[in-house]
């Protein structure tokens, strides 16, 4: 796979933003995606209430989400470069969101661990869809950018899931919160259908701006990939290692940061919902500003490896101080130091994004995005029983934060050995 090692050629401003609408569908499904998916969390207490579910039950309802989220991963990218964006993505949110209301109609653990499966599975796809879909209306130095504004809508998802969910349960019932969710991917669904189509084939974009996404795209690697030598290839091997190793640190932050702040700071469902919205809004900061870095740098010449390493770099610096949050001396340096690292990783994760973009075909993008969230995945599963041992033996964070502190220094010198020069030819 080849692609030029020249700094990208910068050409003027086009007549034209459709990218940008493009680019808030997809933020706006990102969004959704998260709301869906953290909703059981939120009503865990409730359901256990109402319905009897024991501990173990629990444990097992997610389970069968992260096993299908692993398996979709899998098979959701070669659909996607098969069919397109377009169907893909609206496959994926059709069938995310029949699964999110259908959580409504059941009752028992069996039933919910059903639901939870199909939420898994059409969940899976947002990501290998959406980081084509830049790739198709982005030029490079955009890319990181568009990617961060997308991945900020997680954060969102994360923030607007315990504000909205409580006030729809406490009102309606908690059947009419998986309801009105799983409604909200349905209008989404219309609009993507309405407005998403290629460069080549939009009704709306312009010349020049066609132009402007087409201008340092020109030496992309092009040729298609079958599936199974993406994994003799060497950006293939870089997202996955980057991912099983980094994604984990993501699932600390979404599943175990009430317990963290409950244990160390002695904070319960009524408090802990400040701290935990500082968080990610400072996430959402960090995913806009580091793609917003690598994007800035190549504006300034700065050749596309250099741009993606600097800024994969700066993010991983700024994860380190993560292994002093269970010593802070009081919550909010801990807050501070533990929104640090989340902005850290999702400017990381923006920027790892855009490499797959750099370094991958087009026609293949969505099937390594597949390959390399399942390994993240993966790696989350390890990772939430490793805490689990770690915390009922020690009691203790600490070696945690050690791990995610190293993590992705860890991942940058990999990449580094297997991608040298992003740009330059990738042997094979």
């Amino acid at each position: 796979m080849a692609t030029h090692s020249r700094p990208v050629p910068i050409r003027a401003r086009p007549g034209g933003n459709v990218r940008w609408v493009i680019c808030a569908l997809l933020f706006l499904a990102t969004t959704i995606n998260y709301v869906d998916r953290q909703i059981i969390g939120i009503l865990k207490p409730t359901l256990q209430d109402e319905l009897g579910w024991s501990e173990v039950d629990y444990g097992n309802i997610v389970f069968w989400f992260q096993a299908a989220y692993a398996i979709g991963l899998l098979a959701c990218g070669p659909l996607i470069d098969r069919i397109g964006a377009r169907l893909g993505y609206a496959a994926a949110i059709g069938i995310w969101s029949l699964a999110a209301m259908f959580h409504a109609v059941v009752r028992t653990p069996f039933g919910f661990s059903g639901a939870r499966f199909l939420l898994g599975l059409g969940e899976s796809a947002n990501f290998p869809a959406a980081i084509k879909s830049v790739a198709e209306w982005f030029p490079r130095h955009e890319r990181a950018l568009a990617a961060g504004i997308l991945n900020a809508g997680a954060n969102v998802g994360a923030i607007a899931t315990p504000i909205v969910v409580p006030l729809l349960t406490i009102r309606f019932g908690w059947q009419a919160a998986f309801i009105v969710t799983g409604l909200l991917g349905f209008l989404w669904l219309a609009a993507w259908l309405a407005f998403y189509r290629t460069p080549a084939d939009h009704p709306t974009v312009t010349a020049s701006e066609r132009a402007y996404i087409d201008a340092d795209t020109e030496e992309e690697p092009s040729e298609r990939v079958p599936w199974r030598r993406l994994f003799a290839q060497r950006p293939t091997w870089a997202f996955v290692i980057a991912k099983f190793l980094t994604d984990p640190v993501w699932y600390l932050f979404l599943f175990w940061l009430p317990d963290f702040f409950s244990k160390e700071y002695q904070l319960d469902l009524k408090t802990f919902g400040p701290p935990l919205i500082a968080v990610y809004l400072l996430a959402d900061a960090g995913s806009i500003g580091g793609g917003w870095l690598s994007s800035t740098l190549m504006k300034r010449g700065y050749s596309v490896n250099a741009a993606r390493k600097i800024a994969l770099l700066a993010c991983a610096l700024c994860v380190v101080p993560i292994v002093f949050a269970s010593g802070a001396s009081n919550l909010w340096s801990a807050v501070a130091i533990l929104g640090l690292a989340a902005a850290a990783h999702q400017g990381w994760s923006s920027n790892l994004y855009a490499v797959v973009s750099d370094t991958v075909p087009r026609s293949s993008i969505a099937s390594v995005m597949g390959i390399g969230g399942a390994a993240g995945a993966v790696g989350g599963m390890i990772m939430a029983q490793s805490v689990g041992h770690l915390l009922e033996r020690i009691g203790s964070y600490w070696p945690v934060f050690l791990w995610a502190s190293s993590a992705y220094l860890i991942a940058l010198g990999v990449m580094h050995l297997l991608l040298p020069r992003i740009g330059a030819p990738v042997a094979r």
